[in-house]
């Protein structure tokens, strides 16, 4: 039987190091599963993680992204807080180095360029349509044939679409990070590939493989509270950028059973997307997951892989090791 796989990739900005951790475990016990894929889903770090893998780059690679340009990518500056009052008025970090370290790994490339189908995920705060249809949408790009197709989008602006996080980055080209409508993909992945006009594929041969970067143990011991804008501002973004992961984990359980499989460890403190302080936690946390029940759904759903034996590699391994 001939699976249609899918690779979906939460939001999560340095915590997309778990994400790339998780699947270079994976891939080292069973060598070439990841090239198997046919369609790369990711909203913000994880649309960033997507374009990388469609573009034929490694897990491994991945990871070095997040461990070397992190802390320039998250470089804040007193003279940007002074200007900004913090944050109050400005985001808090400048595109730039992002931007940098994006044209350095795929430079004028296009979507159409890719290898494999993407779909990456955004928000359009202006559609420019005349009245009364003008509004603010969600918006897909993705590399699919059609008149619909985003193909001639450049990767680099793609990227720094969906990863525009409200108060984190500014605003590009009108868009800002598809977590605000899905932080995690994977439904719309599963739609892009079921849709006649770009997937054309039967539920039933479906196989949709879903990697979060770590739940926060956020709470709020509250009890019919009468709360207002003040109490809840400062936990709207989190509530924005987290909060829908589980609904879609929800639905794609329901769609697909046993071809449905999501990774999404629960971390051991809360760590904000621009924490790269917490390097070596996000390291030690992927790197002890059990992926024992995930290699077996590997082998079942993935051909042509070179399983290996070594215990370490799944049941954890040392901080900071491969």
């Amino acid at each position: 039987m001939g699976f249609y796989r899918i690779l979906a990739m939460d939001g999560g900005g340095i915590r997309g190091l778990i994400t790339a951790i998780l699947l270079q475990r994976l891939e080292q016990a069973h060598a070439g599963f990841l090239s198997q894929f046919d369609l790369f889903a990711g909203t913000s770090t994880g649309g960033l993680l997507a374009l990388g893998f469609a573009a034929g780059k490694s897990p491994s690679e991945a990871r070095q992204l997040y461990e070397i340009y992190g802390a320039e990518v998250f470089r804040d500056s007193w003279m940007d807080n002074v200007r900004d009052l913090g944050s109050l008025i400005g985001a808090q970090y400048d595109l730039e180095p992002l931007r940098q370290v994006l044209k350095d790994q795929f430079g004028e490339r296009t979507l159409g360029s890719l290898e494999k189908r993407v779909l990456i995920s955004a928000f359009d705060l202006d559609n420019e349509k005349p009245l009364p249809l003008r509004s603010w949408k969600a918006k897909f790009f993705h590399n699919f044939p059609g008149p619909d197709s985003d193909a001639d989008q450049k990767i680099v602006d793609v990227a720094l679409y969906t990863a525009a996080a409200p108060t984190y980055f500014p605003v590009v080209d009108g868009y800002i990070d598809g977590g605000v409508v899905a932080g995690n993909p994977s439904v719309c992945a599963l739609a892009q590939a079921l849709h006649p006009a770009t997937g054309g594929q039967k539920l039933e041969d479906v196989v949709v493989l879903s990697l979060g970067t770590g739940r926060n143990p956020r709470f709020l011991e509250i009890r019919n509270a009468d709360w207002g804008l003040a109490q809840w501002a400062p936990h709207l973004i989190n509530l924005m950028l987290e909060g829908s992961s589980g609904l879609a984990d929800y639905q794609c359980r329901q769609f697909l059973g046993p071809r449905y499989l999501r990774l999404d460890p629960l971390l051991s403190e809360a760590v904000s997307m621009d924490q790269v302080d917490k390097i070596p936690l996000l390291q030690e946390i992927a790197s002890q997951v059990n992926l024992d029940e995930a290699l077996r759904w590997v082998r079942r759903y993935f051909s042509n892989g070179s399983p290996k034996s070594a215990s370490s590699n799944l049941a954890g391994t040392r901080p900071g090791a491969p």
